[in-house]
C-alpha cells in the first residue's frame, strides 16, 4: 500500500454524550441527548414525535453513565497514545460549559475538565479535534425558546464558542462547528433539540432551524479566525453517495435529489450561499425562511476551511415509491443493495463507496477533506482469557483505508486525517445499545448498564497501531 501524506492525522473519534457519562456532575446541565432513552421509544423521541424534556423512572437512559470517560479519560487517552494516535476527535458538552445555555457566566468546573483533557492529549503529542456541538442542546433553551427554531440560539451558540475559543486558544487547533448538521432533517430532536406540535409545518420549522445553525456556524468561523488565525474550522456531514437503483433516468434523477438533501448544508457552509436548487425547493414547498439582511454577507464571507464527514455506507434509491423500503437499523432510508454485504444492524458495507464519496465531495468543494467517522458496529465476545478477536472489524477498516488511500494517492484527493468512530466502545447513537460496539478498546458494560467498565484491548487495537506506525503502508 502507498503511505499517506506526511503529517497525516491518524486517530479516533468519540462524542461527549456517548462516552462521558457523569451527566449531572461537575455543574453540567440537562441536554436533549440526556432524555433520549433506549428501547422502543428511542426513535419517537429522537424524531421529536414524543415530547420528553426530563428523565422518568420508566425508561433507561444509557448516556447517563455511558462508559464514564469523565472519570477514566486519563486511562483512555493513554491507550490512544499506545496505539500511536496523532489526533483525537471529541466533543465538548455544551451544557458542561453553560448548564442552561443562557447563564451569565460559564461553568468553571466544566471548562477546567476539558482543559485538563486537552493537556492530557498534548502530553502524548495528540492533537485534539473538537466538535463544538455534537447534537447537544441545553434543555433550558429547548423549553424556553424552542431550540434552533429561534434566532436567539445564534447568540447563545456564539457566546459559547467565544468562551471555548478563548479558553482553549493555545490547546485546540482543529474545530468542527456542528456534528452531522444534516441530521437535523432526519432526527430533529436528537440532532437539534426540535419538537413538533400537531399541525406544525415540520419542513418549514426544520429549514428555519437549519438557517439559524448555518448563520451560527459562519459567525463561529469568523470569531474563531479572529481569536486565533491559526485555527482550522470545518463543517461536518453525514455522508455517503446515493446510487440509482437502475440506469433508468428517473432513478438517476432521484439519486441526485437525495444527495442534494445532504449537500445543501455543506454547499452553504463551504460555498457561502444558498444554492438555486434549495431556493426553488423552498418556493415549491411554500416555505418562507426568515433571514436578516446581513445573513447573506455573513454566510458568504465566513466559509469553512475544510470539509469533514462521517462515512459508514452508501445508499440506494429508486423513483418507484413501492420499491423504496428502509434497510433495518439505518437512519437514512435506502434500498438493500444486492451487490453489498451488510452489518448485523443492516448497514451496507461499501468500501469503494468511500472513495466515490471522497471524490464527489472534493470535486464539488475543492477543499481539504477529513474523515472523522468510519467504522463497523458489531457484537464482540470476549474469550475465556479476556482476548477479543474482531477480525471482521479489521477487515472492514482495512478495505476502507485501502479505498481512502486510493482516493488520495491515485485520484489526488486532499485528505487531512482519519479518525474511525468509537475508537473505544461507547453508547450507539442510533440504537442506544452498548452491544453495538465500534472500538479498538472493549469496555465491560452491557445494554442494561451492568459491567465493571474495565478497558481491554481487542485484536484491532494492535492492528491499528501497526497501520499508524507505517502511516497506512502496512494493513
Amino acid at each position: 500500500m502507498s503511505k499517506m501524506p506526511e503529517g497525516f492525522l491518524w486517530g479516533g473519534a468519540t462524542a461527549a454524550n456517548q462516552c462521558e457519562g457523569a451527566y449531572l456532575e461537575g455543574g453540567r446541565g440537562l441536554a436533549n441527548v440526556d432524555v433520549v432513552p433506549t428501547g422502543a421509544d428511542r426513535f419517537l423521541v429522537a424524531l421529536g414525535k414524543m415530547k420528553m424534556t426530563e428523565c422518568d423512572d420508566v425508561h433507561y437512559y444509557p448516556s447517563h453513565e455511558a462508559i464514564d470517560m469523565y472519570h477514566h479519560y486519563k486511562e483512555d487517552i493513554k491507550l490512544f497514545a499506545e496505539m500511536g494516535f496523532k489526533c483525537y476527535r471529541l466533543s465538548i458538552a455544551w451544557s458542561r460549559i453553560f448548564p442552561n445555555g443562557d447563564d451569565k457566566e460559564p461553568n468553571e468546573e466544566g471548562l477546567k475538565f476539558y482543559e485538563d483533557l486537552f493537556e492530557e492529549c498534548h502530553k502524548y503529542g495528540i492533537e485534539p479535534l473538537v466538535t463544538i456541538c455534537h447534537f447537544d442542546v441545553p434543555m433550558h433553551l429547548i423549553q424556553t425558546i424552542g431550540s434552533w427554531k429561534s434566532r436567539k440560539m445564534i447568540d447563545h451558540y456564539v457566546r459559547y464558542c467565544e468562551v471555548i475559543f478563548i479558553r482553549y486558544r493555545d490547546k485546540v487547533k482543529y474545530w468542527l462547528t456542528f456534528n452531522e448538521i444534516n441530521m437535523l432533517l432526519h432526527l430533529p430532536f436528537m440532532g437539534a433539540g426540535l419538537f413538533f406540535e400537531d399541525g406544525e409545518n415540520e419542513t418549514q420549522s426544520k429549514y428555519q432551524a437549519a438557517h439559524h445553525e448555518l448563520v451560527a456556524s459562519a459567525l463561529a468561523t469568523k470569531l474563531g479566525h479572529e481569536i486565533n488565525p491559526e485555527f482550522k474550522i470545518g463543517c461536518m456531514l453525514a455522508a455517503g453517495n446515493t446510487y440509482a437503483n437502475t440506469c433508468a433516468p428517473q432513478d438517476v434523477w432521484k439519486s441526485i435529489e437525495k444527495d442534494r438533501e445532504n449537500y445543501f448544508f455543506i454547499d452553504v457552509q463551504s460555498i457561502g450561499y444558498y444554492p438555486n436548487y434549495a431556493l426553488k425547493m423552498f418556493e415549491r414547498e411554500g416555505l418562507t425562511i426568515l433571514m436578516e439582511p446581513e445573513d447573506a454577507d455573513i454566510l458568504k464571507e465566513n466559509t469553512v476551511d475544510f470539509i469533514s464527514f462521517s462515512y459508514y455506507s452508501s445508499r440506494l434509491t429508486s423513483a418507484d415509491p413501492d420499491k423504496n423500503k428502509e434497510t433495518a437499523g439505518n437512519v437514512f432510508a435506502t434500498l438493500k443493495n444486492p451487490y453489498l454485504n451488510a452489518s448485523e444492524w443492516g448497514w451496507q458495507i461499501d468500501p469503494l463507496g468511500l472513495r466515490i464519496t471522497m471524490n464527489s465531495l472534493y470535486d464539488r468543494y475543492q477543499k481539504p477533506l477529513f474523515i472523522v467517522e468510519n467504522g463497523l458496529g458489531a457484537v464482540d465476545t470476549p474469550e475465556s482469557d479476556g482476548s477479543i478477536h474482531d477480525a471482521y472489524r479489521i477487515e472492514y477498516l482495512r478495505e476502507h483505508i485501502k479505498a481512502m488511500s486510493d482516493a488520495v494517492n491515485i485520484d489526488g484527493v486532499e485528505l487531512m486525517g482519519y479518525t474511525p468512530w468509537g475508537c473505544i466502545d461507547l453508547v450507539s447513537a442510533s440504537t442506544g445499545e452498548m452491544k453495538k460496539r465500534y472500538g479498538f478498546i472493549y469496555v465491560d458494560k452491557d445494554n442494561d448498564g451492568k459491567g465493571t467498565l474495565k478497558r481491554s484491548k481487542k485484536d484491532s487495537f494492535y492492528w491499528y497501531k501497526k497501520v499508524i506506525e507505517s502511516n497506512g503502508e502496512e494493513l
